[in-house]
Formats: C-alpha cells, sequence, structure tokens
C-alpha cells in the first residue's frame, strides 16, 4: 500500500480509536477508507473495490445499500425514528415480536429488546439468575461456559468467553466463571470423525454438571460454530446432548445465536439442527442485515412468569439500554425477515454453499499449509498449519493470518482473519462469479505469501 496516508487517513489516525486493533499497525498499514457500498463490494477513496468476504463482521446479510433495506428505513424515518420503550410501544416492535416468537424453536414466546450482541448476553445471564434468585435457588450464581467460547466484550460477557485473546487482561474483573473443555473436530481427543460421532466430548461439561450444578444458572453455547475461535465447528448431536444434560441438572440452556442465526449455518437457527429449544435465544447481528444495531433475547413464559407480580414485590426485570426497541432497527430487521420469507433465502443459501464448498475443495484440500477446509452454510474455514501431519499451528506471533489478510487486500479481498484461520461469511447474494473470486484470490494471496517466504510451496 502507499505510504503517503490521504487527507482522511491523517485525521483518522488523529483522532479515532479502532476496535480491536493494535493501532501502531496502522502507522505501515493505514485504514482503508470506504466511501460507498453495493452489494458484495466496498469502495474506497481512490475507487478501488473490495470484495467484502466477511460481511463486514458478520451482519450484511443481502448486500451494502440493498434497495429493500434501504427504502424500508427511509420510509420509517419520516414516521417515527425511536421512542422511549418503557411504557410505549410501536407497531414495529410489536410485528418483529411475532415474527420472531413464530420463526425462533418452540417454546420461546417472549421478547426483550437490547441494542447489540454483547448487551443481549447480559441480559440473558442477568435473567437466568434473577429467575432462580426469584423461584428460591439463591446458591445458583455461577455460569458453565467452553473453553474458546467468545460471547461479547462487556463484562458479563467477557466471563462467559474463554478466548485469552479477548479475556487474559481483564481476569481480576471477571465472574468466577466454570469451565468445561468444549468440543474440538479438527484436534479430537477421541478420535471420532463429527459426521458419525455421539458428542462423547460432552462428557467434559456433564463432569462439571455432577459437581456443581447446584451452583451454576445456565450453560452458554454457541450453536455449532465456535466463531472468534477460528470458526470452530462441531455436529449438532453435541447440543441436543448439551439440551439434554441441562434438563437433568436444573440449569438453564443459552443459546448465543448472534454470529450463527438467520441462515449463517443452512438454517434459520443453528438450534434447528438439533431440535432442541434453549431457555434463552439471543440474536443480533443479522437480525438488521448489517444496516443498524439491534439485539434481542427471546425465552420462555416460564422464565417470564418469574418476574410477573406486583411491583411492590421488586421481581421486575429492571434491564434497559436508551435504545431498546429503536424503531428504525425493528422496521429494518422487518423487512430482513421478510426478505428471508418472499425469496426462498434458505435454499438460496443451501445452493450457495454447496458452490462454496465444491469450490474451496478443489482450491484448498490439497496446499500443502492448509490442515483444514471446514464448512457450514455459508461459513466456509481455512485452517492454517506449520505441519499437516501432526497439525502443529503456527505460533501466534508469526501472524500469519493478519499477512496474508494483507495480500489478499491488495488484490480486492476482505478476508480478515481469526489468527492462523482464514474464512469466507460472504453476503447471501454472492453471484457465482464474484464466489469464483473470492475463493481464487484467497488461494492467490496464501500461495503469494508462502512464495515470498521462500518456502517450497505446491
Amino acid at each position: 500500500m502507499n505510504q503517503l496516508f490521504t487527507d482522511l487517513q491523517t485525521r483518522d489516525l488523529q483522532y479515532v480509536w479502532h476496535p480491536c486493533s493494535q493501532m501502531k499497525d496502522y502507522e505501515t498499514f493505514p485504514p482503508i477508507v470506504i466511501t460507498k457500498g453495493q452489494g458484495v463490494w466496498l469502495y474506497d477513496e481512490q475507487g478501488q473495490r473490495y470484495l467484502d468476504a466477511v460481511s463486514s463482521w458478520w451482519v450484511n446479510l443481502f448486500g451494502h445499500a440493498n434497495p429493500r433495506i434501504s427504502q424500508a428505513l427511509s420510509e420509517q424515518a419520516f414516521t417515527l425514528e425511536h421512542t422511549i420503550f418503557a411504557n410505549f410501544t410501536h407497531e414495529p416492535a410489536i410485528r418483529l415480536a411475532e415474527k420472531l416468537v413464530a420463526l425462533t424453536p418452540r417454546g420461546l414466546q417472549k421478547v426483550f429488546f437490547a441494542d447489540n450482541g454483547s448487551s443481549a448476553i447480559e441480559v440473558a445471564l442477568k435473567m437466568s439468575f434473577q429467575y432462580h434468585r426469584q423461584t428460591g435457588k439463591s446458591a445458583k450464581k455461577r455460569f458453565l461456559a467452553l473453553t474458546d467460547a467468545y460471547h461479547g466484550e462487556t463484562i458479563g460477557a467477557l466471563s462467559v468467553g474463554g478466548v485469552g485473546l479477548y479475556n487474559d487482561i481483564y481476569q481480576p474483573l471477571l465472574l468466577d466463571t466454570v469451565r468445561a473443555k468444549g468440543p474440538d473436530c479438527f484436534r479430537c481427543p477421541f478420535q471420532e470423525e463429527p459426521a458419525s460421532c455421539h458428542a462423547p466430548c460432552s462428557q467434559f461439561v456433564e463432569e462439571q454438571l455432577k459437581v456443581h450444578h447446584q451452583d451454576i444458572t445456565a450453560v452458554i453455547i454457541e450453536p455449532l460454530i465456535q466463531a472468534a475461535a477460528g470458526m470452530k465447528m462441531y455436529p449438532p448431536v453435541y447440543l441436543k446432548r448439551l439440551r439434554a444434560l441441562c434438563t437433568q441438572y436444573g440449569v438453564h440452556l443459552i443459546a448465543d445465536e448472534i454470529a450463527v442465526g438467520f441462515g449463517r449455518t443452512g438454517t434459520l437457527f443453528a438450534c434447528e439442527q438439533a431440535d432442541i429449544t434453549p431457555d434463552f435465544m439471543c440474536l443480533s447481528k443479522g437480525l438488521t442485515g448489517g444496516y443498524l444495531p439491534l439485539s434481542v433475547v427471546v425465552t420462555t413464559n416460564e422464565i417470564y412468569h418469574a418476574f410477573y407480580d406486583d411491583y411492590g414485590t421488586m421481581k421486575a426485570f429492571l434491564h434497559s439500554h436508551s435504545y431498546s426497541g429503536n424503531t428504525l432497527a425493528c422496521r429494518v430487521a422487518l423487512e430482513v425477515l421478510t426478505i428471508f420469507e418472499e425469496e426462498h433465502v434458505i435454499a438460496m443459501i443451501q445452493e450457495k454453499g454447496q458452490w462454496m464448498r465444491e469450490l474451496a475443495m478443489a482450491a484448498f484440500s490439497e496446499m500443502p499449509y492448509v490442515g483444514e477446509y471446514r464448512q457450514l452454510g455459508l461459513v466456509g474455514a481455512i485452517e492454517l498449519v506449520a505441519n499437516r501431519a501432526t497439525k502443529e499451528p503456527f505460533a501466534s506471533r508469526e501472524r500469519i493470518g493478519y499477512q496474508i489478510y494483507q495480500h489478499a487486500l491488495a488484490k480486492g479481498l476482505l478476508l480478515r482473519p481469526l489468527g492462523n484461520v482464514l474464512y469466507f461469511m460472504p453476503p447471501y447474494i454472492i453471484s457465482e462469479e464474484d464466489m469464483h473470486m473470492m475463493i481464487a484470490t484467497a488461494k492467490e494471496a496464501i500461495e503469494q505469501f508462502f512464495q515470498e517466504r521462500g518456502e517450497y510451496f505446491g
């Protein structure tokens, strides 16, 4: 990249602190100033375009500047943009709640609005704790979470996360969480294959529940994909087993579908593939198609009724956000769900998922430093390893993924890595031609990187 920064880049670096970034990196690799988006493409101030293969942090489902969503947003903005949501309501929120109850797994009947994924996790954690407190189980004040889990960046959400990159520095501030080893199908300790296994790794959760169930209020899980851990995928049988364990030991199951909901795994919600109903389902990201911040927690009538009483009993759930139930966001979310219905999106995802699988397997399966290509729905992941036979990972300090990401950007592909894992999570509207470009360019970037290291390739 040209080291002469533009005016906007210079001003950005003078005043802006970017998320999930070491700002010193920007001295030599400045932020790209995006001026417009169209479909799967983002355009910078020089007119260079980039295929958004990560859906702008997993939120964009139907393309940038989508005409239907933009029109719905515009119309709503001229009618009502926002109103306080305590003692007030509005039709977009009511209609959205009705649709979500109809679409989510059976038994989920009440919708609580928040404004981002981490907030939804905080809501579910607090609801679960308060429910048990108000039903005579005050000993239940800990949560059980998995290794390599990621549930957000606020203190409660971090407490149930398990990725050290995000958590370690804050350990003195975090809740006392019970931790169980999570599923790892790529490096399975039981030598099982995902297609045929019966989730023996669920025993790690069961062992902790046996010992701690009287203290545990809920188990929290990312259904089918541990995303921030490197798109670690596991079979539905593990979810089914976890649901049974939670029921057996009298603890709640919180399904964090923030990243995997709304079609990403090939079904509208990942929990459908295990035919389970969690006690809480947290949703955000794709809910508004990448337009506005919004999240919800969908839960059961049983949990709702533990808070329903005369005011003087102080059983109400007093959690709130200024932008809870934001009217614009709710209207956009309604349009997103309407697109799912009218444009047969789930069938489209399944078809395009097959295209992506075939192209990716042909491109990556025999590459020397690719330990595995794995895919579920329209989520594909390339795990880079130093040794294919032993599955030895590259040292994190080498920043292999980050360097390949830079090569890909220079070729017009936004392919943000997760450590040594490169992943595809494109908008659902991606064409076959653009998918070919995405896969071919990723392959070129990987090859170029290892060739420049002077290592034998291919």
